[in-house]
């Protein structure tokens, strides 16, 4: 079945982590052993290859550079222009994929009909396609900037990532979006591009929904209900996602998917950690909805981490396949399978793209 994942750091992974996603699995896997400088290191689950081999042909593919204030102890950039520098060098590599034939953008509805049609088609190799997405605006220098990555193509922004940004307040914060995060809201929503409100605290949150009327959606969020965390979105959180035709995509990082993770001690299989969990977060929101259609696949598979911290049954994206028929043995119609697998961020894109 065709596969639309709505979040996937593919940029970051080839610049920050230097790895060639043209490469097979295997082949990073092999050119990664020994490396210590990061935690999933020989453990990658993304490649253009390997998503191909998944039939996950269109995805939310990311900008990410935090800046970060002097007394902000998390990792980042020390300018708003520096953190702007690094996300257009992302966007370079996406338009170097482009040039190799292996990815094409998605800006409008014209080229997202064409790109379906092309996936349908008998092409040997097809190029993923990718729609922009940024995840924290703390790159944004000024709201002028928002038209600017407007026109290199931005059609998803969420404000805030971890810790305190500048227009909103992240995972792991306490506050609310204050007079920038109004002004970005409203810049948003003049441009049309769509507001990931994943990431942001319960607060920010709230203070968002007063302020913002345009199209929503969370790209990568699980549910509270099963897994007591902020970063996790509450079952009145999802409601009002839902109230507002939005479409929430289930992540696979396996300490949103299980309460007894333990960083740095636990593995998948100590945990028991499965796509039977991630199951449970998308019958949670069915339920919540009383249908199919406020549900996709916002893997965010190889965002930081890879197998050593993803389900057991997991060991490439192209794995996301197993979905469908786990889906299907909990009696889903096929229907709906085709919604959750694709259709509602599609339908959401369809309708919220312009020509």
């Amino acid at each position: 079945m065709f596969i639309f994942d709505a979040h996937l750091d593919l940029s970051m992974n080839a610049m920050e982590w230097n790895r060639d996603l043209t490469w097979s699995i295997e082949e990073i896997r092999k050119s990664e052993q020994g490396l210590t400088d990061k935690p999933g290191r020989g453990n990658n689950t993304v490649t253009l290859d390997a998503m191909r081999k998944g039939n996950v042909g269109l995805c939310m593919a990311t900008q990410i550079a935090r800046y970060v204030h002097k007394d902000n102890t998390l990792p980042g950039w020390k300018s708003p222009q520096q953190a702007w520098a690094q996300t257009q060098g992302q966007l370079a590599w996406y338009k170097s994929m482009e040039d190799l034939g292996e990815m094409v953008q998605i800006t409008n509805r014209t080229q997202l009909y064409a790109h379906l049609e092309l996936w349908k088609s008998d092409e040997e190799k097809k190029p993923i396609g990718y729609v922009l997405s940024l995840e924290g605006a703390d790159s944004i220098v000024d709201i002028s900037y928002l038209q600017k990555s407007y026109d290199l193509g931005l059609r998803a922004i969420g404000p805030a990532h971890y810790g305190p940004g500048t227009y909103a307040h992240g995972t792991n914060s306490v506050g609310g979006i204050g007079t920038k995060g109004r002004e970005l809201l409203k810049e948003i929503q003049r441009l049309g591009i769509i507001l990931d409100v994943t990431h942001l605290c319960d607060l920010s949150f709230w203070e968002t929904m007063v302020n913002y009327d345009g199209p929503l959606w969370a790209s990568h969020n699980n549910c509270r209900a099963l897994v007591d965390h902020h970063r996790q979105f509450t079952d009145e959180q999802l409601k009002e996602i839902i109230a507002r035709k939005g479409v929430v995509g289930v992540v696979l990082d396996a300490w949103m998917m299980t309460p007894t993770w333990e960083r740095g001690v636990s593995t998948p299989e100590s945990a028991k950690v499965s796509l039977q969990q991630i199951l449970d977060n998308i019958d949670h929101i069915c339920q919540l909805a009383g249908n199919a259609d406020h549900v996709g696949i916002g893997s965010d598979l190889d965002g930081g981490f890879g197998k050593e911290q993803g389900p057991a049954d997991v060991d490439t994206i192209a794995d996301l396949q197993k979905i469908v028929g786990l889906l299907k043995n909990r009696g889903y119609a096929q229907a709906d399978i085709e919604k959750i697998m694709n259709g509602n961020f599609i339908n959401f894109l369809q309708r919220n793209l312009k020509k």
